[in-house]
């Protein structure tokens, strides 16, 4: 393990200076974040929450204002923060699998669920690794069965599907502004109404639920000023793998990987100093989004050809923003040899999440633990490669050379 030498394992935004000391020029303040993303999304109504899950917990707490039904559909891989916010929210998590091929469901076991549980309010599609789904499958069966869709953006700003962004398909959609997501406010998120219409009932929901919390976003302010410190190779191994190294010696993978999470996530306001550096660096996304499809074209260019090996790529129709690349390996213990080698000589290998939804211990009591075999399958079998700026040519020959060898 390289001590002082450590790539991200996500193309997060880095931070210097500059960044912050936009925070003290008025321009700064004339626009707002939410300004950006409704603009840039093409939305009617945006808002700055205090993470992803956040925004996530306001909608489905909005939905219950305009449906009757219960039940919400998520994927069998997932963040394990979607079902803990559905179940927050009062909603009961039906799980569909995935399809063996990319991040979509398997279209026809979730055409089956809508039709024969008419208790399903929403379908959550997550546009999961940057990868736009095919959301004209998902929006088709919605329809017909008078299901809302929400989009899980988190990892997909600027991602596009027939040349409309991710985000403005569905009838909600969120973002995560959180450190290492690529645009950042250390922790934030955005909540998003794809129809004027849901726009003044979600702020409404916003309003009554979001609380002013000045000790804990003072807290946050100084861990964005520290994100810029310490989100850097020279540092970053003691914030990320010094802590996931003493995890994984206690045996907890989960939190080792930083996926111990808690049903009582912080939903508080976020100050108009980190709106006001979300703003200011907005401008820098499409430019970044493009540094990381570089690095990902070059990885797929050398990693095609490798047996037992396959990368996912975006599909026709499709443009992914590559936060990572993700490869899933036909021999899982071939994938976790690739991974520890990664990891020893700080490459920036990770994993996209350590289990299904429902193999999560702190999660049965929401998603029960019925086997997902492709959800399962990818949880043993996927790999992540970096894209982050600090990556050099030569890091990634690295990454290359691994993979090859292994």
């Amino acid at each position: 393990m390289w001590i002082h030498r450590e790539i991200p394992p996500t193309a997060g935004f880095s931070l210097g200076i500059r960044d912050y000391w936009s925070l003290f020029k008025p321009s700064s303040y004339t626009k707002t974040l939410e300004d950006d993303f409704k603009e840039y999304v093409g939305v009617p109504y945006a808002r700055v929450t205090y993470s992803g899950t956040a925004a996530l917990y306001f909608i489905l707490e909005t939905l219950k204002n305009i449906s009757q039904r219960r039940t919400v559909v998520i994927p069998s891989y997932v963040c394990p923060l979607v079902p803990l916010a559905v179940a927050r929210a009062g909603f009961t998590v039906a799980i569909c699998d995935m399809n063996g091929e990319s991040f979509d469901f398997n279209i026809t076991e979730l055409e089956v669920m809508c039709k024969e549980n008419p208790d399903i309010a929403a379908v959550i599609a997550v546009h999961l690794a940057g990868m736009p789904l095919d959301i004209e499958k998902i929006q088709a069966i919605a329809t017909l069965h008078g299901i809302f869709i929400i989009e899980d953006c988190a990892q997909s700003l600027g991602a596009e599907y027939k040349k409309r962004k991710a985000g403005s398909w569905g009838d909600f959609s969120f973002f995560s502004l959180c450190r290492g997501k690529g645009l950042t406010v250390y922790e934030g998120g955005v909540a998003v109404a794809g129809q004027s219409r849901y726009a003044e009932i979600l702020e409404r929901t916003i309003q009554s639920l979001e609380k002013k919390d000045f000790l804990a976003e003072a807290v946050k302010i100084v861990e964005l000023f520290g994100y810029g410190v310490f989100y850097r190779p020279l540092l970053f191994w003691f914030v990320f793998s010094l802590p996931r190294m003493f995890w994984e010696s206690l045996g907890n993978v989960v939190r080792a990987y930083g996926e111990d999470f808690d049903i009582n996530f912080p939903v508080h306001r976020v100050s108009g100093i980190r709106r006001a550096l979300g703003h200011a660096t907005f401008y820098r996304l499409d430019r970044e989004i493009d540094k990381q499809r570089e690095k990902a074209f070059y990885f797929l260019s050398q990693l095609r050809d490798i047996p037992g090996v396959r990368i996912l790529p975006e599909f026709p129709l499709c443009r992914g923003t590559y936060p990572y690349l993700t490869v899933f390996f036909d021999d899982p213990c071939r994938r976790d040899t690739v991974l520890h080698e990664l990891e020893r000589k700080g490459l920036g290998g990770s994993r996209v999440y350590v289990y299904a939804v429902t193999s999560y211990p702190y999660l049965r009591a929401i998603a029960g633990n019925k086997e997902f075999p492709v959800g399962s399958k990818y949880a043993r079998s996927a790999l992540t490669i970096s894209t982050s700026v600090f990556l050099r040519k030569e890091d990634m020959d690295s990454v290359i050379s691994v993979l090859r060898k292994n």
